[in-house]
């Protein structure tokens, strides 16, 4: 059984940063795409970045040059780094392993 744990979340200021962790269990991570989407209250779920198993990575407009999305087949982790936060960047982040399975989110919160 496929296991999507995300932590990282909280308050920021905008302007600030924050780390996105995102532990897989149950599956030969290794060899799936990795993605972050984000839900902003009232809006659809959106692609926020997406990693494949070489490597090769694809970015939201609306994130490019702020945010950087990583993985660690050694940890079984993929990592979202966000900086320069919008208050526009407040949703809940959600991980996903394939686009199939789902971890339960973690809440960022950008505001002065």
């Amino acid at each position: 059984q496929v296991q999507l744990v995300e932590s990282g979340g909280g308050l920021v200021q905008p302007g600030g940063s924050l780390r996105l962790s995102c532990a897989a269990s149950g599956s030969i991570f290794s060899i799936y795409t990795m993605g972050w989407y984000r839900q902003a209250p009232g809006k659809q779920r959106e692609l926020v970045a997406a990693i494949t198993s070489r490597g090769s990575t694809n970015y939201a407009d609306s994130v490019k040059g702020r945010f950087t999305i990583s993985r660690d087949n050694a940890k079984n982790t993929v990592y979202l780094q966000m900086n320069s936060l919008r208050p526009e960047d407040t949703a809940v982040y959600y991980c996903t392993e394939a686009f199939t399975y789902w971890g339960q989110g973690t809440q960022v919160t950008v505001s002065s």
